[in-house]
């Protein structure tokens, strides 16, 4: 797999590409998204973007054998010794992003959006501690 010229970046790409799909297909319709369907891209979508984000700070992946999927405990525990305060806001974008959003598909707007705010903590928090 090729390397990003700068994964933050790319994360954030990723975090304005799922509010494109909320804003463009997901439909809002007062306190509700119309389409789940779009709701779990999005989130899927920015759970990725913090993963690329993640796995440039924390370099979970290079302590694991080849081929060796990390598993979210994984990172818990590479972001519990660099910054243990991090595991509650990281903790919230997996339940919000990974499974309200992405599994569930949950459509209420103020949810999605709390969501993409964990999402920003993440992403701020990995900008100031990535190593160009």
């Amino acid at each position: 797999m090729a390397e990003l010229a700068h994964p933050i970046r790319e994360a954030e790409r990723y975090i304005e590409n799922a509010k494109q799909l909320l804003s463009e297909k997901a439909e809002k319709d007062g306190a509700y998204y119309n389409d789940s369907k779009y709701v779990k891209m999005a989130g899927n979508t920015a759970w990725n973007g913090l993963l690329v984000a993640l796995d440039a700070v924390l370099n979970v992946r290079a302590t694991m054998k080849s081929g060796q999927r990390p598993d979210f405990k994984d990172y818990q525990i590479a972001i519990s010794k660099k910054d243990a305060k991090m595991i509650r806001p990281l903790l919230a974008a997996y339940e919000s992003l990974h499974k309200t959003m992405g599994y569930d598909g949950n459509p209420r707007y103020r949810i999605v959006q709390d969501s993409l705010k964990q999402a920003k903590i993440i992403l701020d928090w990995a900008g100031k501690h990535y190593a160009n």
